[in-house]
C-alpha cells in the first residue's frame, strides 16, 4: 500500500471520520498481479488508490459506503469478464476477493450528570474502548479528580454545554443528571442530534413525564423510539456499580448491532458435546 494512503487512513481516524478500506486478497487466474492492491473510498465517496478500476471498482465503492454504515466488514467476491479481468491483472477472466473494512472513529460516550452513576459509567465505558466525555454544571462533581478517565469534560451552564458539545452519528449519549428539569433540557437536546445511542437513567413514571412534557412542546413521539428507557440490561441493578455494568452492556450490544437476550436463554439452544456420569 503507497505510504501517502497509510498517511491518509491516519488523518482520517484524528478527525474523527468515517471511511473503508479495500484490499484485494486473493486472485484466481492465469496471471495474477503479485502486488496487494487497496482503495481507501471516503464517506463522500471520494476514494484514493485503486483496485484496477472498471465495474468492479465502482460496485465495490458502493459496497464501501454500506460497510461504513452497518460498521461490520464484507469480503466480496466478483466473477471478472475479459474486460474487468484485464483491468485487475488477470488476462483470462477469473475470480476476485475484495475484503472491505470500515475505518470508524472512536465512539464517544457523553456522560450528562457527573454523580455517582455517571462516575462509573464513565469509569466501566472507559475499560471497554469508549472515549469519555462528561457534561454537568457544577466544577465540584465535573472534574479531573472525579472523572480521571474522562478526554474531556464540559462544565458551563447547560444551554452553554449544548452549544459546545460535538455530538455525531457515532456519538452515545447518557442522561443521569439530579432532576427532572435537567433531565428534560438533556432529553430535548439529545433528540435533536444524530446519535446513535440515547440512554435515560430513571424509572418508567418519570420516562413518562418527560415524553408527555416534550410532546406538549410539539416533538413527535415517533422519536422517543430512539431513547433506550429505563436504561440498561435487566440485571436486578441496584447498587451504581451493578448500574454501570448493565448500560454498559447494553452500549455494547448497540455498538455491535445486536440485539440483546440473556445467555442462559441463549444457552438452551447449544447441545451438550457429551454426558459425565
Amino acid at each position: 500500500m503507497p505510504e501517502d494512503l497509510y498517511e491518509e487512513i491516519v488523518e482520517v481516524r484524528r478527525r474523527g471520520q468515517r471511511a473503508a478500506l479495500a484490499t484485494i486478497v486473493a486472485r484466481k487466474g492465469s496471471t495474477p498481479r503479485k502486488d496487494p492492491a487497496k482503495m481507501l473510498v471516503y464517506e463522500d465517496g471520494r476514494q484514493s488508490g485503486s483496485i484496477g478500476g472498471g465495474c468492479t471498482e465502482a460496485e465495490v465503492c458502493r459496497e464501501a459506503l454500506l460497510v461504513m454504515r452497518i460498521e461490520k466488514p464484507k469480503l466480496l467476491t466478483f466473477d471478472l469478464t475479459e474486460d474487468d479481468a484485464e483491468e485487475s491483472g488477470l488476462l483470462c477472466g477469473g475470480v476476485m476477493e475484495v475484503y472491505v473494512e470500515p475505518i470508524l472513529p472512536d465512539p464517544v460516550l457523553y456522560v450528562f450528570g457527573a454523580g455517582h452513576v455517571g462516575q462509573c459509567v464513565a469509569q466501566v465505558a472507559r475499560s471497554i474502548g469508549f472515549k469519555i466525555a462528561v457534561v454537568d454544571d457544577r466544577i465540584k462533581y465535573a472534574n479531573p479528580e472525579r472523572f480521571p478517565q474522562a478526554d474531556t469534560i464540559y462544565v458551563d451552564s447547560w444551554e452553554e454545554n449544548f452549544r459546545k458539545l460535538p455530538v455525531n452519528d457515532s456519538s452515545y449519549v447518557l442522561i443521569a443528571t439530579r432532576g427532572h428539569n435537567f433531565d428534560l433540557a438533556c432529553l430535548r437536546f439529545a433528540l435533536h442530534t444524530p446519535a446513535k445511542y440515547i440512554g435515560l437513567l430513571g424509572s418508567r413514571r418519570k420516562t413518562k413525564l418527560l415524553y408527555e412534557a416534550l410532546e406538549r412542546e410539539g416533538i413527535d413521539p415517533a422519536n422517543f423510539e430512539r431513547v433506550y428507557a429505563p436504561v440498561g440490561i435487566e440485571i436486578g441493578s441496584e447498587t451504581p456499580e451493578e448500574i454501570a455494568i448493565s448500560i454498559a452492556a447494553e452500549l455494547v450490544a448497540v455498538k455491535k448491532n445486536l440485539q440483546v437476550r440473556p445467555l442462559k436463554e441463549s444457552l438452551r439452544y447449544l447441545k451438550p458435546v457429551a454426558t459425565i456420569r
